[in-house]
């Protein structure tokens, strides 16, 4: 699965840099789906991960897990960690509360015994007890050590440790060892409501004790561990990450021998998936469509095909068979034989390919994340709220969830709120604040800010047939009263001929244009076209020559009816730019973009559609502003008054007039909404402080900066004899449970397929 978009400096894990929608192809509905009688508002979509008790799960055997590419830090807390640092450390290094199926934060008993509030007042102080038989790898106890180095190298005091967060580090105050190393008492020198974010996941003093080992030392290796593994190598050039079982892990033993997880490109997993290099990669829907037609063709559990009409006919066996039927004299029967000896090989392939791919299973669930589209409220006619929420209205936020997801099997709702997905206990739909589509309210909003159809008209003075604006266009200086010459004449007659062919040339460049790069959707209909913001025109073929060719001078010049339907004000279109990416795992990506510009289109706002390389699309234009309307996606959290904060909170004008946004690459905020998430993020009442974060959500929706679409599907292939590993949904993974439910020939991990 391809992952562009936009980190979350302040998530409690890293995710990969982009979040990107793929594409949708239909494959078997979801097993385990919301009941017709549940509200899937909600309720979240449940864990697809083949669930067995370890007694069940053979001890032994090799696991290969595709990630995009060898991580460049096993450092989280760095600026360039990603979702490969989060997946391999969370089998290596303590997290102390991680998410449920529900998405809420859970004590983790191999790390503690208990942690909790002990005082309110003065202060805030918790206390934690440790497990008393966790150790690091090197044997010494996990301790108060550890947390003291910790919130000395995050607490943004000492600017040696480049840090890319330090959210509730710098509300920390002191950090007292209890009874002995295995109890820590932490104060917090203001209230902090997030405290179970804290030290997940927690590194060994030897990492956080100093800038040095902090900023190069712990980027590519991790000597000291304390999880069900242990790292063994990373290997960059081979693209390997290897971990093996820890000898001193206290917990139940993990299942496997070793983990390696391995770099392959989201592009070519489907044939490291044949080739049988790895036993589980997260995929896009095209390839799980192949699978599940492989399971079709190989009767659905890696056997042979299913009785029936033609299940005993292989891929070859129906081409010979095809050749046959059609060879009905000596010259096509030659025909078909040759074409059969061509493509054996391709047969051969393809049958092979189906075979393999038979031997996996598709789990699929929704992510913890949501597809947004983002208005970058900065400046322009964006910065107008009224026009922010026409074309929130506009939105038909059902049928792009549609197209998504229902192909896939999956629920559709779209999602209510900014800071919760359903599912969570802090969930509610906030969606009301906007208001539900409704296009006669957005043209009203439009109205009122001014846009009206045609109001990107010239005044009259400017548009007459042979006025002097026009001629000033073209360098010329007539005298007042001048007419039109009969040369003139002659030269428009000569265009006119000209209008038919040049329309025709215009047409077939349109398409060309909306393959890749940049161009306008608004002004190409009958009469008009622009590509690429030129403002290039071709006039509708009239009987007689173009319409208005031979118009006196002085004569107004009549407008195309899609000018006339176009938004505009004080003679400026209403045109927005839009920005997608166009690599090859955004494809539903651009369908939803494409179905946004034809629901703006209908209300007379016109896009300047501008595709760009994934590598760029965040740097380049969500980060820097470049953009009018764009689409990217944000994770789900625990602890959305740390995280949503930063996303949300109102930019600040800096020193030299820049604005500086934090993570709020729409530019859209308010005072109110930043107290109320200081309020919530300060407020130890979890039930209160929910209640702050859906009066916050509520305005977000309203400023109508950023709209939630849809919950993002999340597809993986995993080989059939594998348990508890799959679409994880909102929890972390368990890895120690992880194994083949059918013992494994255990080989070098590097030798790919056991």
């Amino acid at each position: 699965m391809s992952h562009v978009g936009v980190p979350r400096g302040t998530a409690r894990k890293r995710r990969s840099v982009a979040l990107l929608a793929t594409g949708v192809l239909t494959i078997p509905v979801l097993a385990g789906c919301t009941s017709d009688g549940e509200d899937p508002t909600s309720v979240a979509v449940p864990q697809d991960i083949a669930p067995a008790s370890r007694d069940r799960v053979a001890d032994g055997s090799t696991l290969n897990w595709a990630i995009d590419a060898v991580p460049s830090t096993l450092n989280a807390f760095q600026a360039d960690a990603d979702g490969a640092t989060t997946r391999i450390t969370g089998a290596l290094l303590p997290s102390l509360f991680p998410m449920d199926a529900k998405g809420e934060p859970r004590l983790n008993p191999d790390y503690l015994e208990s942690a909790k509030v002990i005082e309110r007042e003065p202060k805030q102080v918790v206390l934690y007890k440790l497990n008393q038989q966790a150790v690091w790898s090197d044997g010494r106890e996990i301790g108060a050590p550890d947390f003291v180095a910790q919130w000395r190298a995050l607490s943004g005091k000492d600017s040696a440790f480049w840090t890319a967060r330090n959210a509730g580090y710098e509300r920390i105050e002191k950090i007292e060892r209890g009874k002995d190393d295995l109890q820590v008492r932490v104060t917090f020198s203001k209230p902090y409501a997030d405290w179970r974010s804290l030290f997940s996941p927690l590194y060994p003093k030897e990492v956080t004790g100093s800038p040095g080992t902090f900023n190069d030392g712990a980027r590519t290796t991790l000597r000291n561990t304390a999880g069900p593994f242990r790292l063994r190598s990373v290997n960059k050039p081979r693209g390997t990450v290897v971990l093996d079982r820890n000898p001193r892990w206290w917990g139940d033993e993990a299942r496997l021998d070793s983990l390696v997880f391995r770099a392959v490109e989201p592009g070519k997993r489907t044939d490291a998936l044949t080739e049988g290099t790895v036993d589980v990669a997260d995929i896009d829907p095209a390839t799980a469509n192949s699978i599940a037609l492989a399971a079709r063709y190989r009767g659905g559990n890696g056997g042979p095909p299913a009785h029936g009409p033609g299940a005993g006919i292989t891929p070859a066996a129906a081409l010979r068979s095809w050749a046959l039927a059609h060879g009905s004299d000596e010259e096509a029967a030659e025909t078909a034989q040759a074409a059969r000896e061509e493509t054996r090989e391709a047969v051969a392939v393809y049958a092979a390919e189906q075979k393999a791919l038979s031997g996996f299973a598709v789990r699929k669930s929704l992510e913890p994340s949501y597809t947004q589209l983002a208005l970058n409220g900065e400046s322009g006619p964006l910065s107008d709220d009224r026009v922010r929420r026409a074309i929130a209205r506009t939105l038909d936020r059902q049928e792009l969830a549609d197209a998504v997801l229902k192909p896939l099997g999956l629920p559709a709702k779209p999602p209510g709120s900014h800071l919760a997905l359903a599912g969570q206990p802090g969930y509610k739909d906030g969606s009301g604040a906007l208001g539900e589509q409704d296009t006669k309210e957005a043209q009203a909003l439009l109205a009122d800010a001014g846009w009206t159809p045609g109001g990107a008209l010239r005044s009259t003075r400017d548009t007459k047939a042979g006025s002097e604006a026009e001629k000033k266009d073209e360098g010329e200086k007539p005298a007042a009263g001048e007419k039109a010459a009969a040369g003139d004449k002659d030269e428009k007659d000569e265009k006119a001929g000209k209008k038919d062919e040049k329309a025709e040339d215009t047409e077939k460049d349109d398409k060309a244009s909306r393959e890749e790069g940049e161009y306008t959707v608004g002004d190409d209909k009958p009469g008009s076209r622009s590509s690429g913001g030129s403002g290039v025109t071709a006039q509708d073929k009239q009987p007689g020559g173009a319409a208005g060719a031979y118009a006196p001078a002085g004569t107004a010049a009549p407008a195309p009816a899609a000018v006339k339907s176009r938004l505009g004000k004080d003679g400026k279109p209403l045109s927005l730019r839009f920005v997608l990416p166009s690599g090859p795992g955004s494809q539903s990506l651009r369908t939803v973009g494409e179905k946004i510009v034809a629901m703006l289109d209908s209300i007379g706002i016109s896009t300047q559609v501008t595709k760009v390389a994934d590598d760029s699309y965040f740097k380049d234009h969500i980060a820097s502003g470049d953009y009018d309307l764009a689409l990217y996606s944000w994770p789900a959290t625990a602890y959305p008054a740390t995280d949503g904060r930063p996303i949300f909170a109102k930019p600040e004008p800096a020193t030299d007039g820049s604005l500086l946004v934090a993570q709020n690459y729409t530019r859209v905020g308010s005072d109110h909404i930043d107290q109320l998430f200081d309020r919530a993020v300060a407020e130890l009442d979890a039930d209160a402080s929910r209640d702050l974060l859906k009066q916050a959500d509520a305005r977000i929706w309203a400023a109508a900066g950023s709209i939630p679409l849809y919950q993002r599907p999340q597809l993986v292939a995993v080989d059939k004899k594998l348990a508890n590993i799959g679409a994880f949904g909102f929890a972390a993974p368990r890895y120690q449970d992880i194994g083949f439910t059918a013992r494994q020939a255990a080989g070098p991990p590097a030798n790919g397929k056991k």
